[in-house]
C-alpha cells in the first residue's frame, strides 16, 4: 500500500454551501508531507462544484461531477448537464455508470456514449461496475462485470484516464462489505478482464461500497488496489480524514 492512492468523495444528493467549509480540514491534511501524494477528489452535487473549486484553488485536491449526459453539446434535455459544461466550470473528473444511475436507465450503451463524450472533453472518468445481490447469488458476478466493462468500452481506445471503481451493488450503503479473500480475487479478475480487452498494462482499480473508518484497516490490505470511492463517510471531514490516515500509515 503506497501513499499515492485515490480517495474519491461521492457526496451524492447531499450538501449545501455550509457543508463546503468542512473541506478546509481536508485541505490542511493534503498539504502535509505525509499525505501530499494522496489523490483526493470531491464529487459533490452540481450546485456545489463551483464553490468547492474556489475553496480548493491552489491545492492538489481535484473536483468532479457525479454524472453527465451522453450528448456532447447543448440540447433539449431539461435538467441534464453534458461533459462540456462540466469541463467549462473547471472540474476534472466525472463519475459514470454508478449503480444508482443504472437503476434509472443507464444501460451499457448509454454509459458507452457518456464515456466517449467525457473523454472527448478530456475529463477523467471514474467508471463504476458491480453486481447486484441477485446476480451474486446466481454466481453471475464475473459475467456481469465482463458485460459492463466490454459494453461500456466498446469502440473506445485504451486510455489511462479511466479509473475502474468496483462497487458491489449489494454493499453500497448497507454496511456490508465482501470478505477480503473474495474481494482480493475479484480485483484480480477485473484487472484480467480489462487487460484482455484493452491490453492496458496496469489499470487503476478502486473499491467502493460502505467504506468507513471502521473497515478501512481491512480494506486497505487488498493488494493492487489503487484507492477508494467513498460515499456517506466522505461527507464528514473527520471520517474522511480518518480513512485517509488509516490507509496511509
Amino acid at each position: 500500500m503506497t501513499n499515492n492512492m485515490f480517495f474519491i468523495a461521492n457526496w451524492k444528493m447531499f450538501g449545501d454551501l455550509k457543508s463546503v467549509n468542512s473541506i478546509k480540514k481536508v485541505i490542511n491534511l493534503s498539504k502535509t508531507k505525509k499525505y501530499k501524494k494522496a489523490q483526493i477528489i470531491y464529487c459533490p452535487p452540481y450546485t456545489l462544484i463551483d464553490k468547492i473549486l474556489r475553496i480548493t484553488k491552489n491545492t492538489k485536491i481535484k473536483v468532479g461531477a457525479q454524472n453527465c449526459h451522453y450528448s456532447q453539446s447543448d440540447g433539449p434535455y431539461t435538467g441534464s448537464i453534458h461533459s462540456d459544461l462540466i469541463k467549462s466550470i473547471g472540474a476534472k473528473y466525472v463519475i459514470i455508470g454508478h449503480s444508482e444511475n443504472r437503476v434509472l436507465g443507464d444501460t451499457n450503451q448509454i454509459i458507452n456514449l457518456k464515456i466517449k463524450s467525457a473523454l472527448k472533453k478530456k475529463l477523467k472518468i471514474i467508471f463504476c461496475i458491480g453486481e447486484t445481490l441477485k446476480e451474486k447469488r446466481k454466481k453471475k458476478t464475473n459475467l456481469i462485470l465482463k458485460s459492463q466493462i466490454y459494453g461500456a468500452l466498446k469502440n473506445i481506445k485504451k486510455n489511462n484516464n479511466i479509473i475502474f471503481a468496483y462497487e458491489p451493488v449489494w454493499s453500497i450503503g448497507t454496511g456490508i462489505i465482501p470478505k477480503m479473500e473474495n474481494l482480493e480475487k475479484q480485483v484480480i479478475i477485473i484487472k484480467k478482464l480489462i487487460i484482455n480487452f484493452w491490453k492496458l498494462k496496469n489499470p487503476k482499480i478502486i473499491y467502493g461500497g460502505s467504506v468507513n473508518p471502521k473497515n478501512i484497516a481491512e480494506l486497505k490490505k487488498i493488494r493492487s488496489i489503487n484507492g477508494f470511492l467513498i460515499g456517506g463517510a466522505s461527507r464528514n471531514s473527520k471520517n474522511f480524514i480518518d480513512i485517509i490516515k488509516k490507509t496511509i500509515n
